[in-house]
């Protein structure tokens, strides 16, 4: 099924970066299509040079789904930076981000939307974050994810259960007065409460990959999250929030 034709006024942005998934980026992109028909979208796929034909793909498939737009790192950068390419061109209010292995649930994107954008939502909600129910991942996996979120919420107070689940969605705006670092992506909701926003959360779906392998190991994220911690925490003490700004 192809995308409806891109909005002028785009009111969401679906943000998905992508590194070697030539298998996944085709069957994803068709369902985000298919989830997100009622609303006026766009797709932002992020290629961070990709070793495969991931992008080759992306820019066959621009021509049968126009609500589609592919970007592409001129060197490998990671995720987050993959991310933030995505939000900066993005032309939505509201960005959903996805990962790119197909384990998040495109149809789960319309239920996130609809929390953040209701009319009973305080002011400043900025974020819903999804939360992998039942999640399809390893036992080793799961456990080191599992720790990883208690230790995390423990020191940062940032109210998350599952910040590694790749599913979210928030305004454009907020996103981008947070202090970018790498690995950001999985300290949006702490950022996001120490400039003042509120936050929330949602269960959401979540699947076996089909297709490729992780890019990421149990070991490899203790290395990185130990430093990301110190440098988060020593954020949130630096912070100092004056409220509300007026113009007198």
């Amino acid at each position: 099924m192809a995308a409806k034709e891109k909005s002028k006024n785009v009111e969401i942005s679906v943000v998905v970066p992508v590194y070697n998934e030539e298998e996944n980026a085709g069957p994803l992109i068709e369902e985000i299509g298919a989830a997100m028909k009622n609303h006026a979208f766009e797709m932002v796929f992020v290629d961070d040079c990709s070793t495969d034909t991931t992008l080759q793909k992306l820019q066959n498939l621009k021509k049968k789904y126009k609500s589609l737009r592919v970007l592409h790192h001129n060197q490998n950068a990671g995720q987050s930076r993959g991310v933030r390419s995505g939000v900066m061109a993005a032309r939505g209010t509201y960005i959903a981000t996805l990962d790119g292995d197909g384990q998040n649930d495109p149809a789960d994107i319309p239920a996130l939307f609809a929390q953040i954008t209701r009319e009973n939502a305080t002011d400043n909600l900025a974020l819903v974050g999804g939360r992998r129910a039942k999640r399809k991942d390893t036992w080793a996996k799961r456990f080191g994810s599992r720790f990883g979120n208690g230790v995390r919420k423990w020191l940062l107070k940032d109210e998350a259960d599952d910040t590694g689940c790749g599913l979210k969605v928030f305004k454009r705006e907020a996103f981008l007065r947070l202090p970018y670092f790498d690995h950001i992506h999985r300290y949006i909701p702490a950022l996001m409460l120490r400039e003042g926003y509120a936050i929330e959360f949602a269960d959401v779906g979540h699947r076996n990959r089909q297709f490729g392998v992780s890019k990421y190991t149990n070991f490899g994220r203790l290395m990185v999250s130990i430093a990301d911690l110190r440098g988060v925490m020593w954020l949130r003490k630096r912070a100092r929030n004056p409220g509300k700004v007026d113009e007198v």
